[in-house]
């Protein structure tokens, strides 16, 4: 009796340890940030915020103006999001929720009461701080579901001739029916 009471004990240390919740907190939700036209996605961590994220997210992508406090760039979310704040040592990388309705994303590490959305994917250390634009001010941040595509916008330059294309983007005889540029 005392080996199964041993044994279901070993089960169920095993089964609470903090690896399990640290990877039970993991979604397979992304988003993307952009920044100076540079994109490099996130992976979100499991809450209620990071789904209030993805929910605002859905209708539109959200651009922020963030300032540099010498260990991230930080700002107004424009929106307040249900926080779970603990004490972490944020770490690079790492974007976080500070009092519910601003957006901290570290390029170093500091300790306070945060609530995790997600880590920044794939960058070290000196990347993210070229990428987070460390040390500037008034850096835009945009960010989406869906990778951007790098069109920023479509001009047309008006032509005097009043040239005729067809569908494969080559120039039309006169007469033939395609894609008028005008």
């Amino acid at each position: 009796m005392r080996q199964i009471l041993l044994f279901l004990a070993t089960m169920l240390f095993c089964c609470c340890s903090t690896d399990s919740d640290v990877n039970a907190q993991n979604m397979e939700q992304n988003i993307y940030i952009t920044i100076g036209g540079q994109t490099q996605s996130v992976t979100l961590v499991n809450n209620t915020a990071t789904e209030e994220l993805v929910a605002a997210l859905q209708n539109a992508p959200i651009t922020v103006t963030l300032n540099d406090n010498n260990f991230e760039i930080w700002g107004s979310l424009g929106k307040s999001l249900t926080t779970k704040n603990e004490q972490i040592t944020a770490q690079p990388g790492d974007i976080v929720l500070y009092n519910g309705s601003n957006i901290c994303i570290f390029y170093d590490s500091n300790s306070w009461n945060y609530t995790r959305l997600g880590k920044i994917d794939g960058l070290s250390e000196s990347e993210l701080r070229t990428f987070l634009k460390a040390g500037e001010n008034n850096t835009t941040v945009t960010l989406s579901l869906a990778k951007p595509t790098g069109i920023n916008t479509v001009k047309s330059e008006k032509l005097k001739d009043k040239s005729c294309y067809t569908l494969q983007g080559t120039l039309a005889q006169a007469g033939h029916k395609g894609i008028k540029d005008n």
